[in-house]
């Protein structure tokens, strides 16, 4: 009952326009008041203890360069590189969109980071060209998603940090997954232009001659070479997972400062100074969501959830199925951070009972917070896109289906042929 309650006033606190913060925050705290055997005392020890962590030093890092990275030039660079690349067929901008998203991965590590800086520059260019808006904002919001997927990620190290799973191996396992979803979003534009209502989608480019390739290759090669560098690094021994963080973070302002030069010192504070709210955003989101998920362990919540689960069926496919249906509603109506912070450890625990492989289960969780973000009602990637393309959040939804269809596939995929994601790290790791 105790469960129920708690559960029961955090969504209320959270659908009467509490934010999530303060809604886990006071459900925690007065939870560690009247329950026996605990004070309010605990809420900042353990908090403090959920963020002591080496594995989520390398946040900050990849925040900073993700500032980095859109103020620098690189992100505009890897935009003009991709037009140059698929700008003759059709769908041209919305291709470009999603190469765009698909390289940016590489350094960025997070979806809404992306959906901004690709945003920012595609749509209003896709609205010029006679596209939907609609249409625009789906298109970047769903390529968006292949951030956190495609290594580094974010997302990936809050749930290494959280599980003891590898985040080397992780990064890897996210490689044929994100890839996957690309060249499929590509393959529904491209199908999409074949409908009479698009024919803005039919419109292309003039194809790029050899030596403009080579000029925006030239001009993007050492955004195109952090992916070499950081995963070399980690695969090599040459640095951790966690410290590739700040070799991201260098490595990009080395980039943006010798080589595209348009980041000026003055400029750096500002880029300081946003890097530490988002930091400070996602640190109290953490530290607040790992109470709740202490307080659940107290209340034995892994174990009476397995017991209530196993009542169900025993088969381990079907408990996939039923774990990847409970965290797709909750991320539809949650954060998807916060989700995976209190229901991540109960989920693996689950699916270590069940045999279920740890990267697949990991990929799955990663690729599930993504859909939150483009389903309604919180679809913050949405939001995002539907924000720069300055229609209504309604307009954004009715052309993202399509999109969205594309990365439940992968997932599916993903549950029933495990391979996609765990054979790459078997092959590099030397477990396969």
């Amino acid at each position: 009952m105790t469960l129920i309650i708690i559960f029961a006033a955090m969504l209320a606190l959270v659908f009467v326009g509490v934010p999530i913060l303060l809604s886990i925050a006071t459900v925690t705290l007065i939870g560690a008041s009247v329950l026996p055997g605990l004070i309010p005392a605990l809420v900042p020890q353990k908090a403090f203890g959920m963020l002591d962590s080496f594995s989520l030093l390398a946040l900050p890092y990849f925040i900073l360069a993700g500032s980095i990275m859109t103020r620098g030039g690189m992100s505009a660079g890897l935009i003009e590189f991709s037009q140059t690349l698929v700008g003759h067929i059709r769908g041209s901008l919305g291709h470009t969109a999603v190469l765009s998203c698909t390289a940016m991965a590489n350094i960025s590590g997070s979806s809404t980071a992306e959906a901004a800086a690709v945003g920012s520059v595609t749509i209003p260019a896709m609205k010029e060209r006679g596209y939907k808006p609609g249409m625009a904002a789906a298109i970047v919001a769903a390529a968006s998603t292949i951030g956190p997927i495609i290594p580094p990620s974010m997302t990936m190290i809050v749930y290494g940090s959280i599980t003891g799973v590898s985040i080397g191996g992780l990064f890897i396992a996210g490689i044929i997954p994100g890839l996957l979803i690309a060249s499929l979003l590509m393959a529904v534009i491209f199908g999409l232009s074949f409908l009479p209502s698009n024919e803005a989608l039919r419109r292309t480019l003039p194809r790029s001659t050899f030596k403009q390739i080579v000029h925006a290759t030239v001009r993007v090669w050492p955004a195109l070479l952090a992916p070499v560098v950081i995963m070399g690094g980690i695969l090599s021994g040459i640095f951790t997972a966690t410290e590739a963080g700040v070799v991201t973070c260098i490595y990009s302002l080395i980039v943006s400062k010798l080589w595209y030069r348009q980041l000026k010192w003055k400029e750096i504070p500002g880029v300081l100074v946003d890097a530490a709210v988002t930091t400070a955003m996602v640190a109290g989101v953490l530290g607040m969501a790992g109470v709740l998920g202490w307080l659940l362990s107290f209340l034995n919540f892994n174990d009476i959830v397995l017991s209530s689960l196993r009542g169900v069926t025993d088969n381990s496919f079907l408990m996939l199925t039923l774990l990847v249906v409970v965290m797709l509603v909750l991320t539809m109506i949650l954060d998807g951070l916060a989700v995976i912070v209190v229901m991540i450890p109960t989920i693996v625990y689950v699916g270590t009972a069940f045999h279920i492989d740890p990267l697949q289960l990991g990929i799955i969780m990663v690729m599930i917070t993504q859909v939150g973000g483009l389903t309604p009602p919180v679809a913050l990637l949405l939001f995002i896109t539907t924000s720069i393309a300055r229609i209504s959040f309604v307009e954004g939804i009715r052309h993202v289906w399509p999109f969205l269809g594309v990365i439940v596939g992968v997932m599916i995929a993903i549950m029933i042929f495990p391979g996609i994601a765990t054979w790459l790290p078997g092959r590099m790791l030397g477990g396969g």
